[in-house]
């Protein structure tokens, strides 16, 4: 199979994989070069000595997974994309995962991606935990994902965002505001400030409440916990050849009864 399609077996990758107490011991690197080819990067680069030195250029790596600490310096240093780390004590229930990644843009740290097998299917979602970018080499993610499908797990896809706009002022959609919260900013005030969001035409009116409901499906928190954005004078809009109009003096009680009149109309 891997002759004709590329995609190794079940069974190839099952013999590359460490035994289940290595796997629940830490982090460790496991490579899926599954015929001989004259490339020895890994070996040489490898500062544990954990991949053996090859006494051939065509020789297939070999790892001592005793010695490996998966620091994941081989990972972007193979051309072929052939090595992950993977960690079982990640957590209880989900394993972390550092493999290469070519694609653009790079996912973000938090983001919900799909987790794909090695014919490119998507097999399951998975988290973004961090992700690297070492000098002149390949980029290289985290993710955690269910320790039952490590040994399935070769790429990831990034979810294509929802369609819709937020703030039609700025003309803002929803895969911003979404990318934003999940970056940190979990107000409307800081969203605000980086977006611009609420500072057009309708100062707000239409897509306060809908961030606000942003964030509340995504911080699981009630509406009623989340502060609204800061609104200060003038709230309302107001069209310019009407201020020009506007003879009064100037007090602000005037203006502001002034403005009412002209929203009200």
């Amino acid at each position: 199979m891997l002759e004709k399609t590329g995609i190794p077996t079940q069974e190839q990758v099952e013999a590359v994989f460490p035994d289940t107490k290595r796997l629940n011991h830490g982090p460790v690197a496991v490579i899926e070069c599954f015929q001989p080819i004259p490339c020895d990067p890994c070996a040489t680069s490898c500062p544990q000595q954990a991949i053996r030195p090859f006494a051939d250029i065509n020789d297939m790596p070999i790892i001592d997974t005793d010695k490996c600490n998966g620091c994941g310096i081989c990972i972007a240093k193979c051309p072929g994309l052939a090595i992950m780390v993977v960690d079982f004590t990640w957590s209880d229930s989900h394993a972390l995962v550092k493999m290469p990644y070519e694609f653009t843009p790079l996912p973000q740290t938090g983001e919900t991606v799909h987790a794909l097998d090695r014919a490119g299917k998507i097999i399951a979602d998975a988290q973004v935990v961090q992700t690297t970018m070492p000098p002149n080499k390949t980029p290289i993610i985290s993710i955690s994902i269910g320790k039952d499908m490590v040994k399935l797990v070769r790429n990831i896809q990034i979810k294509k965002p929802e369609a819709g706009i937020i703030c039609r002022c700025s003309d803002i959609d929803i895969s911003e505001i979404r990318s934003l919260i999940n970056s940190g900013y979990t107000s409307v005030d800081e969203i605000k400030r980086i977006t611009r969001l609420g500072m057009g035409p309708c100062q707000g009116r239409n897509c306060i409440p809908l961030v606000m409901g942003q964030l509340a499906n995504i911080l699981g928190k009630p509406l009623e916990a989340l502060t609204p954005s800061t609104h200060r004078p003038v709230v309302k809009s107001i069209k310019l050849g009407d201020l020009a109009a506007y003879e009064g003096q100037n007090a602000f009680s005037d203006f502001i009864a002034f403005s009412d009149e002209v929203n009200n109309e």
